[in-house]
């Protein structure tokens, strides 16, 4: 018997997958499930449960969370990526980890087929798709829920006439989370005026009192939080655990699918916004200003080319390590002001600060230099302009 290997959630459509995988096409399924951080030791415990209930012949958990900070978010860091200057891309970005941990796991254990869950409608498909097409190319795609067009009562049908129930009462938000974020969608998002009311957000605001947060960076990595030294992973997880109550990081992102229409979705993301923020503040007082220019171009070139699923054009490795780079000077401390629903950043502490008043302060005297050599500066950075405007004004 041919195996596949099914990329497994437990939710109804991967929950249709199984049984249809196996029934209709006669394949031996194999479940896996790849944590990206949102998923708690309980969680994964049910979900492979219900996956051997549903006749899986095997399933796994692959824990890619450190691999995800490593090989993924780290360069969102380093590199400021908002996706629409809004985002932080924690489903792209999560995906692309995801796709190409299971693709690994199909040539562990020689799988003839891989299988996913999403529909023809969203991003995730062509994520998916190129990731199995571009690392295991040899392997079939097998997208039921894409292929057979169904609807959910269709597939609620088709799990009660194999009996396994499924409650028709469809959630009214559905929820992602993961290590950079958590995405909402719902009713609302699917509209382009409507805003998710405050039930609709996982974390409720319970903190009402300021809070003041210290980050300790090294070389571009959050590494501490109120002086205590922690791994990357860790620290991410302590600082969205403090600062989620707040209601810091919720919005809504406009953005265009890779399939080419619009698109809504919620999220949630008090850390992530805030290293970003706290992180590229720092940037701003210790990196050149073409530092800062080339960075935010190629940052953005990087995020959106995350975003559409190419992770593995080698373009990114060459950009990674521009980035990587950039951060050799990236340290020191900044200082946070956490609120309800928004936060301060109030400044910030470096060996490398580059304003300095050694060499002057801004709007007032300086040290390096004379008026005189102001004079002639400006004389000459702005020769050739002033000739273009002589020469086409006469001509």
């Amino acid at each position: 018997m041919k195996k596949v290997v099914l990329a497994f959630s437990g939710g109804l459509d991967t929950s249709f997958c199984c049984i249809y995988l196996a029934q209709d096409r006669g394949l031996e399924v194999h479940s896996v499930i790849v944590n990206t951080g949102g998923f708690s030791d309980e969680e994964l415990q049910e979900i492979e449960k219900r996956a051997y209930a549903l006749g899986v012949k095997s399933h796994a958990v692959v824990d890619e969370t450190e691999s995800y900070y490593n090989d993924c978010i780290k360069y969102l860091i380093f590199g400021n990526v908002l996706k629409n200057a809004t985002y932080p891309l924690s489903v792209s970005a999560e995906r692309v980890s995801q796709a190409t941990a299971i693709a690994n796991y199909v040539k562990k254990i020689g799988a003839d087929y891989v299988a996913h869950g999403s529909t023809g409608a969203g991003n995730d498909q062509v994520r998916f798709d190129m990731i199995f097409n571009i690392l295991i190319p040899e392997v079939e795609i097998i997208t039921p829920i894409r292929d057979l067009k169904l609807s959910r009562e269709a597939e609620i049908e088709y799990l009660a006439e194999h009996g396994v129930e499924y409650s028709a009462a469809k959630a009214t938000y559905s929820i992602n989370k993961g290590l950079w974020g958590t995405s909402v969608g719902g009713k609302e998002t699917l509209t382009s005026h409507d805003t998710l009311p405050e039930s609709a957000w996982p974390t409720q605001v319970t903190e009402t009192e300021s809070r003041k947060v210290e980050l300790t960076f090294e070389k571009g990595e959050l590494v501490g939080i109120d002086g205590e030294t922690l791994e990357p992973v860790r620290a991410i997880q302590k600082l969205q655990a403090i600062a989620q109550p707040f209601g810091i990081g919720r919005d809504i992102h406009v953005g265009d699918t890779i399939i080419g229409i619009k698109g809504r979705v919620g999220f949630e993301a008090a850390g992530p916004i805030i290293i970003i923020k706290a992180h590229h503040t720092l940037e701003k007082h210790t990196l050149t200003k073409w530092q800062l220019s080339w960075k935010e171009q190629l940052s953005s070139f990087y995020g959106n080319w995350l975003h559409e699923g190419q992770f593995h054009d080698p373009i990114m490795r060459n950009i990674e390590a521009f980035l990587a780079d950039s951060q050799k000077v990236v340290s020191g401390k900044v200082f946070v002001e956490l609120l309800p629903y928004r936060f301060n950043i109030i400044g910030i502490e470096s060996n490398h600060d580059l304003m300095s008043n050694k060499f002057g302060s801004y709007g007032e005297m300086n040290n390096a230099w004379s008026g005189e050599d102001v004079k002639g500066f400006s004389k000459i950075f702005g020769n050739q302009v002033m000739i273009w405007h002589k020469v086409n004004s006469e001509a």
